[in-house]
């Protein structure tokens, strides 16, 4: 795994206090019973952690954890290199 990966893993363990033990490489939000709203709330925290600009509907509750920390890579990576 990635170390934004883990970095969200973090996040959604400390701040949104998800069981780390649910979450691996193909759970999606919908496997944590975490639905569009959650989505919203959750990428308003990307942004000021990781410091990307996300849009709102960047993810979607179908999207899985690996999917969302390959988007904040490209990012991150995008907007390092601009």
């Amino acid at each position: 795994m990635s170390v934004m990966y883990g970095r969200l893993v973090d996040l959604l363990v400390d701040r949104f206090e998800v069981d780390r033990a649910e979450i691996s490489a193909d759970t999606t939000f919908e496997d944590l019973d975490m639905d569009s709203l959650f989505l919203v709330e959750l990428l308003l925290v990307i942004q000021s952690e990781f410091g990307v600009d996300v849009g709102d509907d960047a993810a979607s509750p179908g999207d899985t954890i690996t999917a969302v920390a390959d988007l904040i890579e490209r990012l991150a990576s995008a907007e390092a290199s601009a």
